[in-house]
């Protein structure tokens, strides 16, 4: 055999073996194995970030999805910027634990979560646009005005439950918005619950030590109720039926209830700290409460 027909035959042969091989992973991803879908699986852990919004003043809102399944739960931070600052690094914590971790996902489960419902917030109270950490936090700063958006709205209560055009916080009237949803933050909020439906929904924030069940005018859901007591089992909070130390209109956990969404509000027991293992027991046991 000449050279000529030698290289040939080579290049022939290299050409079937690519094809057979591309046949063969089409065929097992077309029905693939427990070990090809383990494997598939394995091979897919990376968040797959979308923008969800922006706020006032133009920065993103960003929501970060992890895990494959069909049953979607959604933990929101920082909708009370940076008067909450710890809401928002519990929400990157928990980022980086379910990037590193995806086997604590099951596999019937998508989690998304949006770390920062208010990056104006936080910009008044920080000077930073995107990822923070404790140690950027100025000593001796009043955080209360991080509270609000760049509108000077308190976006927990500029949701369509109740809603007013005025509300209160620390003896001073605030504003609500001009109407529900008049803040690209809420809207930002609500058309992610409209377009993925979740099956419940967890609001980060500070600082009572406590897990909150949600409602608006059709009392609590009963899914509510289970997955309060789920939280505050794993964690040690307490567990509050009603909130009643002042009113509320227009929050956005009311505002679910009110379209059938399960959502429940967990308060950390400082405006600083974390309680990441508090809160890994409260999340994992959610976990295990909607497997399959």
């Amino acid at each position: 055999m000449s050279d000529s027909n030698r290289r040939r035959a080579v290049v022939a042969l290299v050409v079937i073996a690519i094809c057979g091989s591309i046949a063969l992973v089409a065929y097992l991803l077309r029905s693939p194995s427990p070990v090809i879908s383990e494997v598939v699986k394995a091979l897919d852990t990376s968040a797959r970030h979308v923008v969800i919004g922006s706020s006032v003043q133009g920065r993103t809102i960003d929501a970060y999805t992890y895990g494959t399944g069909t049953t979607r739960l959604g933990f929101v931070g920082g909708i009370h910027g940076g008067y909450e600052l710890n809401s928002v690094l519990l929400a990157y914590d928990l980022m980086d634990y379910l990037e590193e971790h995806p086997e604590i996902i099951p596999a019937n489960l998508s989690v998304t979560v949006i770390p920062d419902a208010n990056p104006d917030g936080v910009y008044k109270a920080l000077g930073i646009t995107g990822r923070f950490t404790l140690a950027d936090v100025p000593t001796g700063t009043n955080l209360v005005p991080g509270r609000y958006n760049a509108d000077t709205v308190d976006l927990n209560r500029n949701f369509d439950c109740n809603w007013q055009a005025t509300s209160t916080f620390l003896g001073k009237v605030t504003s609500a918005g001009t109407a529900p949803f008049s803040e690209p933050e809420a809207k930002a909020i609500r058309d992610f619950v409209l377009d993925n439906s979740p099956e419940a929904m967890i609001f980060l924030h500070s600082k009572s030590g406590s897990v909150y069940a949600s409602e608006c005018n059709n009392g609590i859901l009963p899914k509510t109720l289970e997955i309060m007591n789920v939280y505050a089992k794993a964690t040690g909070y307490t567990a509050v039926k009603v909130f009643d130390a002042y009113v509320i209109h227009g929050d956005s956990e009311g505002w679910l209830a009110s379209i059938g969404v399960p959502a429940i509000t967990v308060e950390l027991t400082t405006h600083e700290a974390i309680e990441w293992e508090k809160n890994l027991a409260g999340v994992t046991a959610l976990f295990a409460y909607y497997k399959m």
